[in-house]
């Protein structure tokens, strides 16, 4: 997973579980007999339930179907089978009723992470900032649910979840940037199709690596004649040579290091390490952004030539800022990799933090080690209540009947036997899909466009998100079209309850935004 996490995305991932009978009542699952399951789309017949949800203290009635979709080829010979989970509200019409589709990244995750964690009618209680534990887990009303706004369609990538590729598909057909793409697009087009939905107000919801997928997909879905109405991209990476030099000169030059510098200042600030450590993180966070493209940048751009009281000066406000030793700031020739500062942050308390969310740590094996070990503490904490959750609420609740496997992640599959994940896209790489959402946001200059970011983040730092979606090119007047949202947790901003309430008050305004004529 480390060597990966390098460059990939590892998909997706809240206050302490505890057991289910202390969970507040939900109503319980009601079969529908009529009109009766799906058996036309994969082996397993369609689930499909009825239920309530509370938002903001008013009940939602609606309906849940768990099943398939087949994509086929252009011979209509089927590839897939796409596992998906779609909630829409009861007696809403479905031709004027927003529908959003969401999914987690990876590449090669499942949409677990966002269907148990943000804005499904239902939530996972997992621990904030802290290790869960063990079992029972509670599974809980979302009272965050986006239901209120749009109908909500989760899917899970083509061989994960319960999907699999099937037919004349293989891992090529699928598993690449502009193949994935491909597939979803096919897949919201099916959607569309099956339950007359064309001419609903649609909206994309991605995270991590599945805002790489939307961007490329509100292109490609445009050129398809799919007009969006709205984009949602949660902890971004649109330009993975920009994001991700990870320490190599030749990668990223020393761009990188700019970029990661505020989010390695906001774990120190989290971790205590700042001296005169302000009340206020964006306060505190300010004058290190500015530092991080002036002084700083300029620093490292010149180089052998920078003075010695320029150096001086450099080196004193990186320790003050990162919470480590001057000298170590030195002997790191002013450039300090997110990985190293994730095992020297808190090496005298014989602890990592994470990747994902630098809020969350665990001890660290080897002490004298310059990167972690093969876990990321995010992980640890939370990939047990999230496994347990899916299966347990697609199996019982939903009453999804398959003696298949639910795969969270495919990264074993898609790496087998010397394979990996194309990352050409349009015949370059590494890839950069930050001009296809600027072409989409151009030709639909009613497209919104809302950017969530935690400032936690060590995977997609909310920096280089920002600048990347600073420099679009785009037309003055269209950049109005793009909203912040910053929030004081990691990848997974869901994973902090107060979070994900200033995450839902935000959208729900967008929502209504986006949806204003």
């Amino acid at each position: 997973m480390r060597k990966l996490a390098a460059f990939l995305l590892f998909f997706a991932f809240c206050a302490p579980l505890v057991p289910v009978s202390a969970a507040p009542p939900r109503a319980p699952a009601q079969a529908v007999v009529s009109p009766p399951p799906d058996v036309s789309d994969g082996e397993t017949p369609d689930a499909v339930t009825q239920h309530t949800v509370t938002i903001d203290g008013q009940p939602y009635a609606y309906t849940a179907r768990a099943g398939t979709i087949t994509l086929r080829n252009d011979k209509e010979v089927p590839t897939a089978r796409v596992f998906y989970t779609a909630y829409t509200l009861d007696g809403s019409d479905p031709g004027s009723r927003p529908v959003t589709f969401l999914y987690n990244g990876g590449p090669g995750s499942s949409t677990m992470w966002l269907r148990m964690g943000s804005f499904g009618p239902v939530r996972v209680l997992a621990a904030n900032a802290a290790h869960t534990g063990p079992p029972p887990y509670r599974i809980a009303n979302n009272s965050y649910s986006l239901l209120d706004k749009s109908d909500l369609v989760f899917i899970d990538m083509p061989d994960s979840g319960f999907g699999r590729i099937t037919g004349a598909g293989t891992p090529k057909t699928f598993f690449g940037v502009d193949q994935d793409v491909a597939a979803f697009a096919q897949f919201i087009q099916r959607y569309l199709t099956k339950f007359g939905r064309w001419n609903s107000p649609k909206f994309l919801f991605g995270e991590s690596y599945g805002t790489t997928r939307s961007a490329a997909l509100a292109n490609t879905l445009l050129n398809q004649g799919i007009a969006l109405n709205g984009v949602v991209l949660l902890s971004s990476i649109l330009n993975f040579g920009l994001d991700f030099g990870n320490g190599d000169p030749i990668a990223a030059g020393d761009w990188a290091y700019v970029l990661y510098l505020p989010t390695e200042a906001a774990a120190a600030w989290y971790h205590g390490k700042v001296r005169n450590r302000p009340a206020d993180l964006t306060a505190f966070l300010q004058p290190v952004e500015q530092f991080a493209l002036g002084e700083y940048l300029d620093a490292l751009y010149k180089g052998s030539t920078l003075s010695a009281s320029e150096r001086n000066d450099v080196v004193h406000k990186l320790s003050a800022y990162l919470g480590v030793s001057e000298q170590y700031v030195r002997e790191s020739n002013l450039r300090i990799p997110y990985y190293r500062f994730e095992q020297q942050l808190l090496r005298s308390q014989d602890a990592i933090i994470g990747r994902l969310d630098a809020r969350y740590q665990t001890y660290a094996l080897d002490r004298a080690a310059d990167e972690g070990p093969a876990w990321d503490p995010t992980d640890s904490s939370i990939d047990a209540p999230y496994t347990t959750a899916i299966n347990q609420y697609l199996r019982s609740d939903l009453k999804y009947d398959t003696t298949l496997q639910y795969r969270p992640n495919i990264y074993g599959i898609i790496y087998a036997n010397g394979s990996s994940w194309d990352f050409t896209h349009n015949r370059r790489e590494p890839p950069n899909v930050a001009p296809d959402l600027a072409e989409a946001m151009t030709q639909n200059p009613s497209l919104k466009v809302f950017s969530a970011n935690g400032y936690y983040d060590f995977a997609t730092p909310y920096f280089a998100t920002e600048y990347t979606l600073q420099h679009l090119s785009i037309a003055p007047q269209l950049q109005k079209n793009i909203t912040f949202g910053f929030y004081q947790s990691g990848h997974m901003v869901y994973l902090n309850e107060s979070a994900l309430a200033q995450f839902k008050t935000d959208l729900a305004r967008w929502y209504d935004s986006a949806l204003a004529r």
